[in-house]
């Protein structure tokens, strides 16, 4: 009798289990720090689905959980698998599908198909990004793609008042409310006769959410901490650093100081700031860095930073290579040395992304390398990103390219 090994199914009964087990746990927790509202997916049925959902907080995963019933295979960065044991563990518990941020990943699309196959249901973050400035950011528009190939009904969930609750550049929860929900399902029979762009213009219509606004009041004593991992550019100044305390962020250039109010307004300490909100202010930043001639910084550095580098393996683990290195970024490249560490000089021209991961966490992709720098609680990684997308966009010749990294 021959017989021939395929592949072990990647849903597992445990996997039911360990959900059932975090909802008894997370949900009641979930529900008094975030003050979320979860609207229960009761049409869900047998049927898997591939839910697709704004991105707002690190805790978004365990909403969709409580959306809906049974096991989700969530869809994840390749950092949440480079953790040694701790990924091992996860794996084993979850099954998450793995991704490389900002390249073309064949193997999570065959995961993904793999799971569909089996009858899983998958959860994708089209932006695979929380938001910086409280709008829904870009969508890869292989996210279409991908749906027209699983051929499974489509779960478009948005995430409301995450931004108020706890922005990305915070630490600080605030106590507010939010709100889940299944907003629109999309069937194959309708999406199939859709083009690949209408099928986008759908889930990006449906999963925008635009929280630059006032829409509800969340209240701490820490408002504005940690704003400077988002904000690099002062209106006065140009290219600067801030230091957040409280509920105030001051520009260590010129030493205004900005207010960040319960409802999210922002407003001058002694005189008018030009923005409303973080989200005026974040699209007059990228605005700046569309401008900046980055040929004036090809020989003296844009900024200087002091971060931890490791060299990541991707799935298995990473290797700390040196603490404390000093990082500094120019118009055209990033320059890396530190205590018994060659200088690493990282041309622009050799990496192929440059990606932010969580709050201050920045990954960059060299030749067969990936490195990533982890840098202190004020550490601005998006600052990196921002100026690596501009450069690729000046090295196409498009001087008015609109993506900055996310």
């Amino acid at each position: 009798m021959g017989s021939s090994k395929g592949k072990k199914r990647w849903m597992k009964y445990r996997h039911r289990v360990v959900r059932n087990i975090a909802y008894a746990v997370l949900s009641p927790y979930a529900k008094i720090k975030y003050g979320i509202h979860v609207e229960r997916f009761k049409e869900q049925g047998k049927r898997p689905y591939l839910i697709l959902m704004n991105h707002q907080t690190a805790f978004d995963q365990f909403f969709i959980g409580m959306t809906f019933k049974g096991a989700v295979y969530y869809v994840a960065s390749e950092d949440l698998f480079s953790n040694g044991w701790v990924s091992s563990l996860l794996r084993w518990l979850v099954a998450p599908i793995p991704i490389k941020k900002q390249t073309a990943d064949v193997s999570a699309v065959l995961a993904c198909a793999r799971v569909a196959k089996e009858g899983g249901t998958i959860a994708i973050a089209p932006e695979g990004n929380r938001t910086y400035s409280g709008r829904t950011g870009y969508m890869n528009p292989a996210i279409a793609s991908l749906a027209m190939h699983l051929k499974l009904p489509i779960a478009l969930v948005r995430i409301e008042g995450g931004y108020g609750v706890q922005p990305r550049w915070s630490d600080v929860v605030r106590k507010g409310s939010m709100r889940v929900g299944v907003a629109r399902v999309i069937e194959p029979q309708e999406y199939e006769k859709m083009s690949k762009q209408e099928l986008l213009s759908e889930i990006e219509t449906t999963l925008r959410v635009d929280e630059a606004k006032a829409d509800g009041t969340y209240k701490s004593a820490e408002l504005a901490q940690y704003l400077e991992r988002a904000m690099y550019v002062c209106p006065y100044c140009g290219l600067s650093e801030f230091e957040s305390r409280g509920c105030e962020i001051e520009c260590k250039k010129c030493g205004r100081k900005i207010r960040y109010g319960t409802d999210k307004r922002l407003s001058g300490v002694g005189f008018d700031f030009p923005f409303e909100f973080v989200g005026g202010w974040y699209d007059y930043q990228e605005e700046f860095v569309r401008k900046l001639d980055l040929d004036k910084y090809i020989d003296s550095p844009i900024y200087k930073d002091t971060a931890n580098l490791s060299r990541v393996i991707v799935y298995k683990r990473k290797e700390r290579l040196c603490e404390n290195a000093s990082v500094e970024l120019y118009g055209d490249k990033i320059i890396i040395s530190g205590e018994g560490l060659e200088k690493m000089i990282l041309s622009f021209d050799e990496v192929s992304a440059v990606t932010v991961l969580g709050r201050n966490k920045l990954n960059i992709y060299h030749g067969k390398d990936l490195y990533q720098l982890k840098g202190g609680k004020r550490f601005n990684a998006l600052k990196y990103v921002n100026i690596y997308y501009c450069r690729k966009d000046v090295r196409k010749g498009d001087m008015n390219g609109k993506f900055l990294g996310l």
